[in-house]
């Protein structure tokens, strides 16, 4: 190897290294901070499956950690692809809402379900 990819190297592996140092700081004041619950579809975590809870920034901006959690939310794994994915989209001009704002889900597939299972007849 160069001399110019060894020092390439060293600084990709002290970039990647202080990336994890911050992010394992700031999720772990937010797993302190938060009950282990997914912000968007409210499943539940343990010590077991927490691992699959992310800290997500409200704002985007991984450097913005203040200390009272605000610019944080935890969500899973499926709920932060979606998030991400729909902040995508909107920076492509692809949005689904209509309105134009896709910085939040405000479509919620499961809010009547309760009142629809208690609607149907018991088949005993």
């Amino acid at each position: 190897m160069s001399p110019d990819n060894d020092k390439l190297d060293k600084l990709v592996s002290e970039s990647w290294r202080a990336r994890d140092t911050r992010d394992q700081g700031y999720r772990e004041r937010a797993m302190k901070m938060y009950p282990h619950i997914c912000g968007r579809c409210s499943r539940e975590f343990t010590h077991t499956n927490r691992n699959e809870l992310t800290v997500h920034h409200r704002d985007h901006n991984h450097d913005n950690n203040p200390t009272d959690g605000s610019n944080w939310e935890l969500l899973c794994l499926y709920c932060h692809d979606n998030e991400h994915q729909r902040q995508l989209e909107a920076h492509q001009g692809n949005t689904s809402t209509g309105n134009g704002n896709s910085d939040t889900a405000t479509f919620n597939p499961f809010a009547d379900l309760k009142s629809i299972i208690d609607s149907k007849p018991d088949k005993d």
